[in-house]
């Protein structure tokens, strides 16, 4: 049976060349990631294609994600961070999206790399950056002196803020990765005790009970923090855009 870290093996699925001495594949993270958008992609357009006053199911469950994702937006960023609305909707659905693909068998979990989130990450880092400084220009810089502090707690203060600043794209993707990561594996571990002690005749099909309990109720976890984390990364990005939009809090 293969080792716990086996499922997170980046394989090639195509090659595509060789690029300055480097080979460029399509993977099978990439297929994943692929399948992610596009699942995501037809998913809300299905949904909204027969648009009726009374929904049905699927307009009614793209209709609450949309909803939910707005006011998540609207609640920590206020009305002026509607503007970002389809740079945060479209960043829940691929997380969620690609969150769920993970959990069927043989799919790979493309969130439980830490490259993969970390780009995520980055993109909502330099959205926010770029943003607040062509907004707000120099006040940008007003977001690492909190206003009430005194000026003489500056030089405590400003390197504090700064680090706190420049370490969001690593603290928003580790958080995700490693949930994913630490999940999986652990639902790998039982499930590999309830394979072994099965074959180990009728004792060991009796000792697998609470192992196999334990599978369960970990997959059941594994699909609630599937949906958890990606309204958290939804809600920090919300929270990030609104330093864009309102340095000076």
């Amino acid at each position: 049976m293969a080792g716990p870290i086996a499922q997170f093996e980046i394989k090639p699925i195509a090659n595509l060349g060789e690029v300055g001495g480097m080979q460029i594949a399509f993977t099978n993270s990439a297929l994943f990631m692929l399948i992610a958008t596009v699942g995501a992609g037809l998913y809300l357009f299905l949904s909204a294609r027969g648009r009726t006053l009374i929904p049905g199911r699927w307009q009614s469950s793209a209709e609450i994600l949309y909803e939910f994702v707005f006011s998540t937006l609207r609640d920590n960023a206020g009305e002026e961070g509607r503007r970002f609305f389809p740079l945060v909707f479209s960043l829940f659905m691929f997380i969620l999206t690609a969150n769920l693909l993970g959990m069927f068998p043989y799919a790979f979990t493309v969130t439980a790399h830490i490259i993969v989130t970390f780009g995520l990450a980055l993109t909502v880092f330099l959205t926010v950056t770029l943003y607040g400084l062509m907004r707000n220009g120099t006040s940008f810089f007003r977001l690492f002196m909190p206003s009430g502090v005194p000026l003489v707690l500056a030089p405590i203060i400003v390197p504090i803020e700064l680090m706190s600043y420049f370490s969001r794209p690593v603290s928003h993707s580790v958080r995700l990765f490693a949930v994913m990561l630490a999940g999986h594996i652990t639902l790998k571990v039982f499930a590999g005790f309830v394979a072994s002690l099965a074959g180990l005749g009728t004792l060991g099909i009796v000792s697998s009970v609470l192992p196999l309990a334990m599978t369960v109720g970990i997959t059941a976890l594994e699909f609630l923090m599937a949906i958890i984390q990606a309204y958290v990364f939804t809600m920090l990005t919300c929270m990030y855009l609104n330093d864009a939009l309102h340095p000076a809090h």
